[in-house]
């Protein structure tokens, strides 16, 4: 199937979800190739005026927030300007939730990213939290909040903790949290539609927020930014959006080249880093995957898609999610204009339709020529029907471990039952040290998978040959 073919799937998915959901207005997006690849917008922004929604309708991200507040404090970190192990009661004097009781340790900065502070999760009330205003905040902060456990042992999603993040990312830059956003990501970034306060928000542009109560849209009130806005305050379109995530996927695959992003690629690669035990996620109907929560996003790994970085939103009045493919710089969201819209099953639905078509397959990694000199020797030795036809190309332990001639006469009855190498495929490497690859002989097929030391030069300390594994 094609591309269009595919994406014409996509936009029947995703208009019956408008319509299940009950969404005044829904806007998908695919980013892929460092683009927006395709972009639908489904009903109104309002329904009064009823404005089309397109790629410039502004909705509320809600916790898809949290990835920006997040990457907001690793710039800090790398700008030598907070530690994350730092304790949050020494950055914030006035942060008495915080503080170790018993034998427990405090909360450090790394614990509020990745919500395990020991803070009680905190959905729905975080979600009405979001215009509390600096005094409410310190009271809050100063008070001896009870906590699910210690610090440090499980995963708890808390919006509290990121709101604490926000005031953090305040005390270690000097600048209003909004502004420092704005400075360090959205404007570097091409974010221009996007911020922080509804009132910036052009009124012909903004997706007003509803709920469908008892068969009918009621109005959804618009909380102004304030304390908990680095939790889910913030207001983007589809457009900028799309740049957000192309920028976040041209973090992947490692290499050398030169710095073009507001962060290091090896910065941004730090939100798919995951903390604490993995723990079973379903979204809509699909089973149980095993997944981590990173720095503002869940680290997924998934038997089909494979690893899958992604994060819902939700608030009165929107619903929003976002799935990331980074070994196919592929990446799926989604705005909608209704309340709690749970979006992230039909998101990973439309990710397994493209991929069920052979859309965007995943990248294959960069191959080294450490590996292509250790396959070079693989080969001359399975050729030669003798290890030490490339006597540089094993490890000290190599030969310790099988001795020279076990591994000839491994070598010769391959070749007694698959003769010479005619052909061979490329390699797949599996990392920068390790790779596979298979050679196609006169009648048979022989699979090589080996593993270098770290040695300099790298040298061959494991190697299994053998048929082809069954697909």
């Amino acid at each position: 199937m094609d591309r269009a073919a595919a994406y014409a799937r996509l936009d029947a998915l995703f208009e019956g979800f408008a319509r299940d959901r009950h969404a005044p207005g829904l806007v998908y997006g695919v980013v892929a190739g460092g683009r927006l690849d395709h972009l639908r917008a489904f009903g109104v922004q309002d329904i009064v005026e009823r404005r089309p929604v397109g790629a410039d309708s502004v909705f509320r991200i809600a916790s898809m927030t949290k990835a920006f507040t997040a990457l907001a404090v690793l710039a800090l970190r790398d700008a030598g300007r907070l530690s994350l192990d730092a304790p949050v009661d020494e950055i914030l004097p006035g942060f008495r939730a915080g503080r170790a009781r018993g034998d427990a340790p405090p909360v450090r900065v790394r614990d509020l990213i990745h919500h395990t502070g020991g803070f009680v999760t905190d959905d729905p009330w975080g979600d009405r939290q979001l215009d509390m205003g600096a005094a409410g905040f310190d009271a809050l902060m100063a008070a001896d909040l009870p906590r699910a456990r210690p610090p440090g042992l499980a995963f708890d999603y808390s919006n509290f903790g990121y709101a604490v993040l926000g005031r953090v990312i305040e005390a270690a830059s000097g600048r209003p949290y909004a502004d420092f956003m704005r400075q360090t990501l959205l404007s570097p970034l091409g974010m221009a539609a996007s911020g922080f306060e509804a009132q910036d928000v052009p009124a012909a542009h903004r997706a007003l927020g509803y709920a469908w109560i008892e068969e009918a849209w009621v109005a959804q009130p618009v909380l102004a930014h304030g304390a908990f806005g680095p939790m889910g305050g913030l207001w983007v379109s589809a457009a900028d959006y799309a740049k957000y995530v192309a920028w976040l996927l041209a973090a992947w695959p490692p290499r050398e080249a030169p710095e073009t992003g507001p962060l290091a690629r090896a910065t941004v690669r730090e939100i798919a880093i995951g903390h604490g035990p993995p723990q079973a996620r379903a979204w809509g109907d699909h089973p149980p995957v095993p997944a981590v929560y990173g720095a503002g996003m869940i680290v997924a790994s998934d038997p089909e898609l494979g690893l899958y970085l992604t994060h819902s939103g939700g608030l009165p009045g929107y619903g929003s999610n976002v799935l990331l493919l980074p070994e196919r710089g592929l990446g799926l969201f989604v705005f909608a204009n209704v309340t709690y819209a749970q979006p992230a099953g039909v998101v990973r639905q439309a990710a397994l339709t493209l991929h069920g078509k052979g859309l965007f397959p995943p990248r294959p990694r960069p191959v080294t020529p450490d590996l292509e000199r250790a396959r070079d020797a693989i080969v001359a030795a399975y050729a030669a029907g003798d290890i030490e036809a490339a006597p540089r190309a094993w490890a000290m332990n190599f030969r310790l471990d099988r001795e020279s001639r076990l591994w000839n006469a491994r070598l010769a009855g391959l070749r007694r039952r698959c003769g010479e190498v005619t052909s061979v495929t490329p390699l797949s490497a599996q990392s920068d040290l390790a790779g596979g690859f298979l050679m196609t002989c006169e009648t048979g097929t022989v699979a090589a998978a080996f593993t270098l030391a770290p040695t300099d030069p790298p040298t061959i300390q494991s190697l299994t040959l053998g048929p082809p594994p069954r697909p």
